[in-house]
């Protein structure tokens, strides 16, 4: 029987490896989506690729799924980290769910100077990249990390790791992305909040030798649309799009 449900569980997997469901779980695939015994579900941790598995138990508060065969291995995103200020909660999920999608290895909210919300959830935005990763057919899932303030996450910088610097000051003046191309390893993509960045952050990462500040084009982008942009240019020049 064909899978077409992927499930992301927090459980070993492998041949003939039963696997307990949590309530949630459970109702989902019995209740919404009315499946039964017998039936076939995709499943991935993160960690041991993707894998075919029949239910053999199920019921309103649980269930089990054993494993069959291995349908992929685990595929790592290359080694990018998106940072970004929290906007509007719709629109910092939608980053989530993007950065997701696109191949981000880590997702990190911060707060800089004029960002205009003060905190997040982290444990719903984690909930929106396991959607996103059961959605769009990923074996990997990124974590978020707590919000932390820019100058407090720039304290801590490995200067091995490069980043990306999307300075809106920029549009109009010499900045392509192309600049971005100038080293590999390591990244990190960083997108301002919609206020921008200030002069004084803006200074300070301008002075990083690990920066690359770049433009985006020749208009100013939402930040959410910038997001997306970002990790466009950079897979298209670095990552696992060439």
């Amino acid at each position: 029987m064909n899978a077409k449900i992927r499930l992301y569980v927090e459980h070993s997997l492998g041949q003939e490896q039963s696997v307990p469901l949590e309530k949630a779980q459970a109702h989902y695939l019995f209740g919404v989506m009315r499946l039964g015994v017998g039936a076939s579900v995709l499943l991935f941790n993160g960690t041991d690729g993707e894998w075919r598995a029949e239910v053999v138990e199920a019921g309103k508060r649980g269930g089990v799924l054993v494993c069959g065969e291995q349908t992929k291995p685990v595929q790592m995103p290359p080694d990018l980290w998106l940072i970004f200020a929290p906007i509007k909660k719709a629109r910092t999920d939608f980053i989530v769910e993007k950065a997701t999608e696109m191949g981000a290895r880590r997702i990190m909210p911060v707060q800089t100077e004029f960002t205009n919300s003060g905190r997040v959830q982290r444990d719903r935005l984690q909930a929106h990249a396991v959607e996103a990763a059961e959605q769009c057919g990923g074996t990997f899932v990124p974590e978020v990390a707590e919000m932390q303030r820019l100058d407090r996450l720039l304290d801590r910088w490995d200067a091995q790791r490069s980043l990306m610097f999307c300075d809106e000051a920029l549009v109009g003046q010499d900045g392509s992305p192309e600049r971005a191309t100038a080293t590999t390893g390591g990244w990190g993509i960083l997108i301002g909040p919609e206020g921008g960045f200030s002069e004084r952050e803006r200074e300070r990462l301008r002075r990083q030798e690990y920066t690359r500040s770049v433009t985006l084009g020749p208009r100013i982008l939402r930040a959410d649309t910038a997001a997306v942009a970002a990790m466009t240019v950079w897979q298209q020049a670095l990552g696992d799009w060439v």
